[in-house]
């Protein structure tokens, strides 16, 4: 993008190491509409409980996940359940040279998919030929869009859409 998007502010260093990991952005989106503790996170992405505490604790520190009171869980062992801040949408980033970055960005979307299973994913590809500042204009079209949506109400007991936008060279 040409600029940096409408009411989004730049990633500080913390934030941008916070976010290199395909695990920590898994755990961001996982807990984003519904509080979930270390164990749940776990479970949901087949990990070691130490593993995914490590991550969880990585992106408290960053600002991404907020702890919410401790509460008994079933055997009644204290639980803390987590939720994602939506910090994450809140900023701008550029990969420049952050290999980590767009890495973990698609291991991540891979991830997702692979749980989703391929049978649920409607995806679809495209090839434009345009100038420097027809791509940023579609770019900066597709990010107002999908701030759009962001910015919506939660509708209740509707489905969650995933969304993965990638721009590339396309010879």
């Amino acid at each position: 993008m040409s600029e940096l998007p409408v009411n989004r502010r730049a990633a500080t260093p913390v934030e941008l190491e916070a976010l290199g990991s395909a695990v920590r952005l898994r755990i961001i989106r996982l807990a984003y509409h519904r509080p979930l503790t270390n164990k749940e996170i776990a479970e949901r992405l087949d990990k070691d409980p130490s593993t995914t505490l490590h991550h969880v604790r990585k992106l408290v520190a960053a600002g991404f996940l907020e702890a919410l009171p401790a509460r008994r869980g079933n055997r009644g062992a204290k639980e803390i359940p987590y939720r994602s801040t939506g910090l994450s949408w809140g900023l701008s980033y550029r990969y420049d040279g952050r290999v980590d970055l767009a890495e973990a960005m698609l291991q991540a979307y891979l991830g997702e998919v692979s749980d989703a299973g391929l049978a649920k994913v409607d995806q679809t590809r495209l090839v434009v030929q345009v100038d420097e500042s027809g791509r940023a204009e579609l770019m900066d079209r597709i990010s107002a869009l999908l701030d759009e949506y962001a910015r919506r109400p939660l509708a209740q007991g509707a489905a969650r859409t995933a969304i993965y936008v990638a721009f590339y060279p396309g010879e």
